[in-house]
């Protein structure tokens, strides 16, 4: 259930809060319809939830993650420079 139903923002960045939601009983959240429409979140999409153990949980689009993995791993495409002679 969302408790907020205000959504809050920086008007100088892209960030923002969208509330408070409470896990369910089998884990389960609500993503707010404020975020779901910023974040073009549509039924039967894949989301990524990323975790680390000191700043908490993200959760991602799998498809634009997907894009972001695939744009780092084009590193490996190019072949590596030479280091630096002494």
């Amino acid at each position: 259930m969302f408790h907020n139903h205000r959504c809050h923002h920086n008007h100088d960045s892209r960030k923002h809060i969208f509330g408070t939601v409470k896990v369910g009983e089998r884990g389960q959240i609500v993503i707010p319809k404020d975020a779901r429409e910023t974040f073009d979140i549509k039924p039967g999409d894949t989301l990524m939830i990323l975790g680390d153990e000191e700043r908490g949980l993200a959760i991602v689009k799998a498809d634009k993650f997907r894009r972001i993995a695939e744009e780092m791993l084009r590193i490996f495409e190019v072949a590596p420079e030479e280091p630096p002679e002494e």
